[in-house]
């Protein structure tokens, strides 16, 4: 028998460590050749990593949620033959048992006089609806910084005033439970930001970090849109598909950084260069069970509606099942990011570094609107467009977002 040490492969894109995002196996376990050993997050996406070799698992690197360097040792594994090391990994497969040492002897001390026993505090009668606790500023700073609802201490000073003296025997006794409700809820759940999360938050904080947003909000009158919409899944969604409102504004976006390119662009803020784009990869922010991804509609400008529609769902539901590959994760020109029916009246999007503009779509509603003689009740959708400031002057902004509701606004255009 031999010991066979699996290093973290390679895993492209110039990454240089991954964090472990699950386990598939444990110490002990017997695996074949290609089974998947665990899955890693990349700034990127989740990937499965099968071994090379069958055998019994001795070792294994960490827990979920650790990071793991690129060629460090993953796992070690147990096979027949010489394997390919003879050293024994530093950590050990599972913890050691340590014998408790022998307890020590040690002599009793004199029994120390009984402390006076503390009254506990009186039971607080709720104050009226309204009614504030008596207790000078210092008291109310206090207990603001310390979390503590002054209405539920009790005060010892006249007219029931609050002293430091309550609040330290209030602090030292705890909450205890009105007359007439619960006990208040105190302390709380640490959780650990990993996976998914922690990659979310990387990249978000590192948006807001480097690049300096501008938002321009519009409103846009979709009726004429939705009418076109709805026509057009009565006669095709037999045979084409059903057209949501994403393809629209995929197609609007598509012709409207035609006169832009500015817009469909990467800011490489290291170098300082701007990279403009000519095919339009269009990235489609989708919540998941594991948090937000932006799965990529590449060459948006050569597909038609249908086309970009189904290709819309066929990767959200593949981010949503957790089967989007990496390239289908990556490579984006400009998002576009949409609440659906619990959209706001305005966002402020974030814009998916290293990109310079994203498109957020709110809820559409019914309003009226005036047409010069009377107000008509039509459908109005507001957009939220995010710029980076660095690369596109606000003026170049607003322009941008006037063409999208132009287009939007006659949905003729988008086909001429």
């Amino acid at each position: 028998m031999g010991t066979y040490v699996m290093n973290l492969p390679d895993i492209g894109e110039g990454i240089a460590e991954a964090e472990v995002d699950e386990w598939m196996v444990k110490v002990g376990d017997i695996v074949a050749e290609d089974d998947v050993l665990c899955s890693v997050m990349t700034d990127k996406a989740v990937v499965e990593v099968p071994t090379s070799v069958s055998g019994k698992i001795e070792w294994i690197a960490g827990e979920a949620g650790e990071t793991i360097i690129i060629g460090a040792p993953l796992v070690r594994i147990e096979v027949d033959g010489a394997g390919n090391a003879d050293a024994v990994i530093d950590a050990p497969a599972v913890p050691v048992q340590q014998e408790a040492p022998a307890p020590e002897i040690v002599a009793p001390e004199p029994a120390k006089p009984a402390a006076a026993k503390t009254t506990a505090p009186a039971i607080k009668k709720p104050l009226a609806v309204g009614e504030k606790p008596l207790a000078a500023p210092s008291v109310r700073k206090r207990a603001l910084e310390a979390g503590i609802d002054l209405r539920l201490v009790q005060g010892s000073a006249p007219a029931s005033r609050i002293s430091h003296d309550d609040l330290d025997a209030y602090i030292e006794q705890g909450p205890t439970v009105t007359a007439s409700g619960p006990t208040p809820a105190i302390g709380g759940t640490d959780i650990k930001v990993k996976g998914m999360r922690r990659v979310i938050a990387d990249k978000m904080a590192l948006s807001k970090a480097r690049i300096p947003h501008i938002t321009v909000v519009e409103e846009v009158d979709v009726t004429d849109l939705e009418v076109l919409r709805a026509k057009l899944n009565t006669e095709h969604a037999g045979n084409k598909g059903k057209l949501t409102i994403l393809p629209f504004v995929i197609a609007a976006i598509v012709k409207s950084v035609a006169a832009q390119p500015e817009m469909n662009a990467t800011y490489d803020d290291d170098a300082g260069v701007i990279h403009q784009q000519n095919a339009v990869h269009v990235g489609i922010a989708a919540q998941t069970p594991n948090g937000l991804t932006v799965p990529v509609v590449r060459h948006a400008e050569a597909r038609n509606l249908w086309a970009n529609a189904t290709e819309v769902a066929r990767l959200s539901d593949a981010a949503r099942s957790g089967k989007a590959k990496r390239e289908e994760l990556s490579g984006s020109t400009i998002t576009i990011t949409s609440l659906g029916p619990l959209g706001a009246i305005a966002t402020t999007p974030i814009i998916n570094h290293p990109e310079v503009a994203i498109v957020g779509i709110n809820k559409m509603a019914v309003r009226p609107m005036w047409d010069g003689s009377a107000f008509q009740p039509r459908k109005m959708m507001n957009i939220s467009c995010s710029f980076d400031h660095r690369v596109i002057d606000g003026w170049d902004a607003a322009v941008f977002v006037q063409r999208l509701k132009s287009l939007l606004e006659t949905p003729a255009l988008l086909f001429i």
